[in-house]
């Protein structure tokens, strides 16, 4: 069976030119036609994933962004984006891939995705990471410790984020000491007859002893007529709402690409998702997915044992792959059409490339492109990591992933736009895969699934007249 997603970057759609001195493709803009740009293109997100419903798809992933003049990726804030969404759709499923654990207190996290979940019935697909730009990271980390330029510290913290998290979604109340947070903190004082009150009856699953350290009279309380301030008693426990509909919490996913990552994931029953690794190197990752999930017996939040290799579409299971994807029908155009999408390939990719992420464009065992070198769209199509040419091109292309890799079912996500492209035109590419590629993918591997409809009721009552 197929499942598809479709992939939103935030790329601009403003014209580029070639930088001074050394040729990178930039946004032709001011920063106020950046601003500009990106307020089309979170209007575009919400349409656009209204749209990828409509057509059949089965998901739509966001990335978490910022401050980004360069043009090659906006997206601030993933998850509000989606909540837009979720009140307009009742079918595809909502991911992020990813939230940034280290930019984010988690237990803010934990609700906002949660809330995700309420308002669009159970479709979150809670994807993480631990991020890699530095002008993002050592902004929003540093109140939380959190940092990118020390690894080990960023891996310490993701962790702990990503615990309280479960705490926040799966226990009635909790409390946690960490290296990064302790909550609740130790001083908070909390003397107050309604938690004591809801506590003491039978129902509320947890006792005024797990949640208050009841302690005597504070004759030196900054507020004695203020009967929360004037004791010692302090808070031990408390509960996060709400909790998510799904049970006993949505998937969770990341964005990986080393084992360390991978074998991460597995041992706690996450899928894997991939963009910019080589066929080799999405083969050579899938397979050491599977034998660590052998391994581990099989880790799953549900409990439910092994699952097909590559991706389990009935368990929603497994480790999905993302392309760029560019169909241009033949004809007089096709020429400068295609290389207009080298270029908007080349603007993106040099722009990650100083982060490091060219070296994936090499195969295991294969000596990484230089470090220093602009990438050209020649080297990213031939290890196959964008599909740009007719329909049959591009289902072919697409086919090769799923022989290579080895998939069962087979878990695809398309990226359809990229630097300079138009809502419309973006769009237009979405209805010609649709019809022109999604009928023969579905026709090679069994079958599209189909999402079922949530029933979730967001509009007013109509209020019967006054008599």
């Amino acid at each position: 069976m197929l499942e598809l997603g479709v992939f939103h970057n935030g790329a601009v759609d403003l014209p580029l030119i070639q930088s001074e001195p050394d040729g990178v493709p930039v946004p032709d803009a001011s920063i106020e036609e950046i601003h500009e740009s990106y307020r089309r293109i979170t209007h575009r997100q919400v349409r656009e994933s209204i749209l990828a419903e409509q057509l059949g798809f089965n998901y739509m992933f966001f990335t978490e962004h910022h401050f980004q003049p360069e043009g090659a990726e906006y997206s601030p804030d993933p998850i509000v984006v989606q909540a837009a969404i979720a009140s307009q759709t009742k079918k595809i499923r909502l991911g992020q891939m990813a939230n940034i654990l280290p930019w984010w207190h988690p237990v803010r996290l934990a609700e906002q995705a949660a809330l995700l979940d309420v308002l669009s019935g159970g479709r979150l697909e809670f994807g993480i990471g631990r991020g890699y730009q530095p002008r993002e990271a050592e902004v929003f980390g540093k109140p939380f410790g959190a940092t990118v330029q020390d690894q080990e510290r960023n891996r310490r913290y993701f962790d702990e984020a990503y615990e309280l998290i479960l705490k926040c979604w799966t226990e009635p109340s909790f409390s946690h000491q960490g290296e990064f947070f302790q909550i609740p903190p130790s001083y908070t004082r909390w003397h107050h007859w309604g938690t004591m009150g809801f506590f003491n009856q039978p129902k509320s699953e947890r006792t005024i002893d797990d949640v208050l350290n009841l302690s005597p009279a504070d004759m030196y309380s900054m507020a004695a007529a203020a009967p929360l301030y004037a004791t010692t008693t302090t808070l031990k426990e408390l509960s996060v709402f709400p909790q998510p509909v799904q049970k006993p919490y949505p998937q969770f996913w990341e964005p990986v690409n080393s084992e360390r990552s991978i074998n991460w994931c597995v041992s706690r029953g996450m899928n894997c998702f991939t963009v910019p690794d080589s066929n080799e190197r999405v083969k050579h990752n899938v397979a050491v997915y599977y034998e660590e999930a052998e391994k581990n017996n099989w880790p799953d939040r549900l409990n439910r044992g092994p699952w097909k290799y590559g991706w389990d579409a009935e368990k929603k299971r497994g480790y999905g792959c993302c392309r760029w994807v560019h169909i241009v029908p033949p004809g007089p155009n096709a020429e400068a059409e295609t290389a207009r999408y080298k270029r908007a390939l080349e603007h993106q990719w040099n722009y990650y490339s100083p982060f490091g992420i060219a070296a994936l464009l090499a195969d295991p065992g294969e000596e990484p492109p230089d470090a220093y070198a602009l990438i050209q769209a020649d080297l990213v199509i031939d290890k196959g990591l964008a599909f740009i040419g007719t329909a049959d091109k591009v289902i072919d292309d697409i086919m090769n992933v799923k022989e290579i890799v080895g998939y069962d079912d087979f878990m695809f996500t398309p990226w359809f736009e990229g630097s300079t492209y138009s809502a419309d035109e973006v769009e237009e590419q979405m209805h010609m895969f649709a019809a022109d590629v999604m009928p023969a993918l579905a026709g090679a591997c069994g079958g599209l699934v189909e999402n079922d409809p949530v029933d979730v009721d967001l509009q007013p009552r109509v209020a019967e007249p006054v008599s």
